[in-house]
């Protein structure tokens, strides 16, 4: 299980400013729910002043994200733009008292979605989506602007690191190569060949490793769906939860449950631990 602070359990069980503002004058959109986590964050901002009166958050995310949400609200409440722009990723984890990890990404979508709300309040034109630069994970709508933004300020080096901040090659393997050239671009030098995936004295897995192993034993069932007319697609990974979207004639199918049921049984012989598996769909923001 993640080591989660006390601090972002308070956040998590009892999030401060989960709604949306009234009368907001800046909002920020981060993320997308069919890509994962998404955040909304709205403002109310003195237009003589500058000063944030109000800041309200609706996430759709696992606990840091909320956490990570409600920390930034009571963050910049009282605050002029220009001092909240100062606040960092790595601030939003320092005054929770760190966060895992893995889950370095929420802060980093609470940033963004502060920095998007600050634009729309200016004025200033918001790219489109990957206007910026190339897009390199399909399955979370990362551009290499975001990654190259995020190791940047944060001094990422690896692999595992780009995953754990941005999400970006965390639900397969597929993009994994594109990101170590945007790595390689930002580091100004080749990274070093990756040592073979294998476990760690505690038995542990890194999170690239245990995505490899899902997604190997999801390959290995998908034939058997896909010949009933169904299809199986890795969605999320969260510490012993896997996150999977059921399409075609599996979607909605009685027979669903015992599907996933024989699918969490291999993941679980696979990586030699009890995971649960966990369908998805597709929702919104209220």
């Amino acid at each position: 299980m993640w080591n989660y602070s006390e601090k972002v359990k308070q956040h998590f069980f009892t999030p401060k400013n989960a709604k949306a503002v009234d009368h907001a004058n800046a909002i920020g959109d981060v993320g997308s729910i069919s890509c994962g986590d998404a955040l909304r964050l709205s403002l109310k901002v003195n237009p003589d002043s500058d000063v944030i009166e109000d800041a309200g958050f609706q996430t759709f995310g696992c606990g840091s994200a909320i956490a990570s949400s409600s920390a930034l609200t009571e963050m910049i409440i009282g605050r002029t733009i220009d001092q909240a722009m100062n606040i960092s990723n790595q601030d939003i984890a320092d005054f929770l008292d760190g966060l895992p990890p893995e889950k370095m990404h929420c802060s980093v979508m609470g940033m963004e979605a502060l920095h998007a709300a600050v634009a729309q309040y200016r004025g200033e034109e918001v790219a489109e989506e990957h206007e910026e630069g190339e897009l390199i994970c399909k399955c979370f709508a990362i551009d290499d602007a975001l990654i190259k933004r995020v190791v940047a300020q944060n001094k990422l080096e690896t692999l595992d690191d780009v995953i754990n901040y941005t999400k970006a090659g965390g639900a397969c393997a597929a993009c994994h190569e594109k990101i170590e050239w945007v790595l390689e671009e930002c580091l100004g030098a080749p990274l070093a060949e990756p040592e073979p995936v294998k476990a760690s004295p505690t038995g542990a897995t890194s999170i690239v490793a245990r995505i490899r192993i899902i997604e190997q034993t999801l390959e290995q069932v998908r034939p058997q769906l896909q010949a009933d007319g169904g299809d199986i697609q890795l969605s999320d990974v969260d510490d012993d939860m896997v996150f999977v979207s059921l399409t075609g004639a599996c979607s909605g199918c009685g027979l669903s449950a015992g599907t996933l049921a024989m699918i969490e049984q291999k993941i679980s012989q696979a990586l030699g631990e009890t995971i649960t598996v966990y369908p998805v769909g597709a929702a919104s923001l209220a």
